[in-house]
């Protein structure tokens, strides 16, 4: 199981931290990704953290979101600072295990950024 929290009512330029913390099972064969969907709009990736340490961004994030992972405590963070209107959304974690494909996803939590 997954669980997601740190979301919550930030004005524009502001920061917010999500925690992703599994239970169950470590992040070792996983990749740890944060999505989000904004209302009206289809679920979109943002960041992407592998167990190696590779990290991948969406554009509309770069040098402003940050991903980061404790892998063998199940535990994963999306920094995210200059925040802006357009983040506004419920934002998911994903684990996907890299063998087998099986996917987990956590609750949503909610970011919204005023302006």
């Amino acid at each position: 199981q997954l669980q997601a929290s740190g979301g919550g009512l930030v004005q524009a330029g502001g920061s917010l931290r999500l925690s992703c913390v599994g239970s169950g099972f470590t992040f070792d064969d996983y990749a740890i990704g944060w999505f989000r969907q904004a209302p009206g709009k289809e679920r979109e990736r943002v960041s992407c953290i592998g167990a190696e340490g590779s990290r991948t961004y969406a554009d509309s994030v770069k040098g402003r979101f940050t991903i980061s992972g404790d892998f063998a405590k199940a535990m994963a963070y999306l920094q995210m600072n200059n925040l802006q209107p357009e983040d506004t959304a419920v934002y998911y974690c994903n684990a996907r295990n890299i063998y087998t494909q099986i996917e987990f996803w956590g609750q949503g939590t909610l970011v919204t950024v005023s302006s």
